[in-house]
């Protein structure tokens, strides 16, 4: 497939570079769809970046359609993860004559790089991509998870037009559907109906105040890890560390807890796209939260090449198994802990002619403490919500 006839080729950012640095920073080491280079040779990569310049749908942030461009000036002049790093750069995606055209050419060319085990990460553009993104995974016959960050639900309301504010919805009403579970990682309760909080937990979705994940942010990990794709609204940080959006808030996530979730996001093996959205560069300062997008970016690249490959999904013999009888539940919780990374899962019971379907979401990512509240006889949370789906 010619994936070209979707994208624009891009100028090459100039960064300042040191003689002794010569051939180290990640300009240097991405295969970039130029004028110059052609479009890379995807056979041997990894990872490929792709710029949608899309913000029709954003609430407040139409301007995001540059945000592309503005984040690679920064991200190309880090010092690459590793020399031997295999990531290619296609360009970008314009925004085509209606909005369903962006939407198409985002879910083809995602559709082809995950039929080929390379990795999306999209810059946005709007949050409304989100959207396109999942549709790629309609035909690969799989359920998936998304894991959203974000200070609120974008859920929408029913007298709403579909935009980047209400995506969730359109996803969730989706036929056929294919979404398992939606996770939002950083809701700001002031900004979150409570009918909203109520119909999200009807549906077995998991949410997590802003609040509660920044006093433990070990127990972030596990919820990224259980995500096929990440929705990162830079909104969700806090405005002094990401001014470049309209939305944002003087409260939200740090710059360097956005870079511990994407580096989780990067060292899950289950996790196959990551979408970064709603930068709008003309209220950046400074470049500040371009900046800060690059990094996040970095460091969701640092993650992925420190993959353990660890998924208990068929090989046990890595991992020690731990039993836990709970009263009043018909059911023993299973939990293995991997040999190779400390990291911990909760098997879920589940017999039915549909079993072949869920066989990704039987094993739970979890943590330490959920085994610790396994041990007090009081059934963990996660392992709860997951049994009452398949139920």
């Amino acid at each position: 497939m010619d994936l070209s006839i979707y994208l624009e080729s891009i100028d090459v950012p100039d960064f300042n570079m040191e003689e002794s640095v010569h051939k180290r920073r990640m300009g240097d080491v991405i295969q970039i769809y130029s004028r110059e280079a052609g479009f890379p040779d995807l056979h041997t990569i990894d990872m490929a970046i792709i710029g949608v310049k899309e913000s029709r749908l954003s609430i407040n942030n139409f301007e995001s359609k540059e945000a592309p461009d503005a984040v690679r000036k920064y991200l190309y002049a880090l010092y690459a993860v590793n020399t031997t790093m295999k990531v290619a750069d296609l360009g970008n995606i314009k925004a085509g004559h209606d909005i369903d055209d962006t939407y198409f050419a985002v879910k083809i060319i995602a559709e082809y790089l995950l039929k080929n085990n390379i990795i999306p990460i999209i810059i946005g553009g709007s949050q409304d991509i989100t959207y396109a993104n999942y549709m790629a995974y309609e035909n690969m016959g799989k359920i998936i998870n998304i894991t959203s960050i974000d200070s609120s639900f974008d859920l929408g309301n029913a007298e709403e037009n579909f935009n980047s504010r209400s995506y969730l919805s359109k996803i969730i009403l989706h036929q056929p559907n294919f979404l398992f579970n939606f996770t939002n990682i950083g809701y700001q309760t002031y900004f979150v109906d409570q009918e909203a909080v109520r119909l999200m937990k009807n549906l077995f979705f998991d949410v997590y105040r802003l609040g509660q994940m920044r006093n433990n942010m070990k127990e972030v990990e596990p919820l990224v890890r259980n995500a096929d794709l990440i929705s990162f609204d830079i909104g969700a940080i806090r405005q002094a560390e990401a001014p470049g959006n309209k939305n944002a808030s003087p409260n939200g996530f740090d710059g360097e807890e956005a870079c511990k979730i994407a580096r989780y996001a990067g060292l899950s093996d289950k996790l196959t796209s990551f979408g970064l959205y709603e930068i709008n560069p003309t209220m950046d300062i400074n470049g500040l939260t371009a900046h800060l997008a690059a990094q996040i970016i970095w460091y969701f690249m640092d993650g992925f090449y420190q993959r353990k490959g660890d998924f208990p999904h068929k090989q046990k013999k890595e991992y020690f198994k731990y039993i836990v009888g709970i009263e009043d539940l018909d059911h023993e919780i299973i939990f293995y802990k991997s040999k190779k990374s400390g990291r911990w899962w909760m098997q879920v019971p589940f017999n039915s002619p549909m079993e072949g379907k869920y066989e990704r979401h039987f094993m739970v990512p979890c943590s330490l403490s959920d085994y610790e509240t396994a041990n007090r006889n009081e059934i963990p949370d996660r392992w709860w919500q997951v049994y009452q789906k398949l139920m």
